[in-house]
């Protein structure tokens, strides 16, 4: 059976439960717990230390209000970079590769983020579906243009993770498929391709780490306007 290069995004199923729920429920089994001990291993060292500059950097441009979301905005930020870099493993499924799924991420939070600004100050929430000094003609455009783009900012974020996902896992899954087809025919060539595969893994290990930080500093960005 010839199978399409589409279904190595399919959920996966065994015995009628779908496997996305425990790949899902994995990354939170990987990661170390602090124990009672005055020193900590190595690990909860480096991870104490990457959670504590990830939350300075991404918290120092906001207000005080702001700083409540540091918890879930950091654990976001680690949740989805576990997501990613599994997914890179062979015989695994990502599930960040399913647009339905980014998006229950990004609409709860940008709507979130909306009410809060609505809430706290509704006069400058509005303010920002019509800019300072617009001519009186362009009034009514410019709102219906401001609002448009606000409802699709949770459409571009969980779009923008998903497309780059699902096109790095493609192109991996095309150069490795050259690469074993040319392995008889042409050595050389399949070397040199594996090689070009080699060199697109550590290019997509970047991107699902890169990716997976943008989501989080977009959000952080949309939190910083309404707080």
């Amino acid at each position: 059976m010839t199978l399409s290069l589409f279904d190595q995004f399919m959920s996966p199923w065994l015995l009628g439960i779908p496997l996305i729920a425990l790949a899902l429920a994995l990354p939170w089994t990987l990661f170390p717990t602090p124990s009672a001990r005055w020193l900590n291993n190595r690990l909860l060292t480096l991870q104490g230390w990457f959670i504590n500059r990830f939350t300075q950097q991404l918290l120092q441009p906001m207000s005080l209000g702001g700083h409540k979301w540091a918890l879930l905005l950091t654990s976001l930020m680690l949740y989805l970079i576990t997501l990613n870099m599994l997914g890179l493993l062979p015989y695994t499924f990502t599930p960040t590769t399913q647009l339905s799924l980014n998006i229950g991420f990004a609409v709860p939070l940008w709507l979130a983020t909306v009410i809060i600004g609505m809430r706290n100050q509704p006069t400058v929430a509005l303010g920002h579906l019509l800019p300072e000094g617009t001519p009186t003609p362009l009034i009514p455009i410019l709102i219906i243009i401001e609002t448009i783009s606000l409802f699709i900012r949770p459409l571009a974020l969980g779009v923008r993770l998903t497309a780059n996902l699902t096109a790095g896992h493609l192109l991996i899954q095309l150069i490795a498929t050259a690469a074993f087809v040319l392995l008889p025919l042409m050595p050389t060539v399949a070397l040199l391709t594996a090689t070009l595969l080699f060199l697109l893994t550590l290019l997509e290990v970047a991107v699902a780490m890169i990716q997976a930080y943008v989501f989080v500093l977009l959000l952080s960005l949309y939190l910083q306007e309404n707080v």
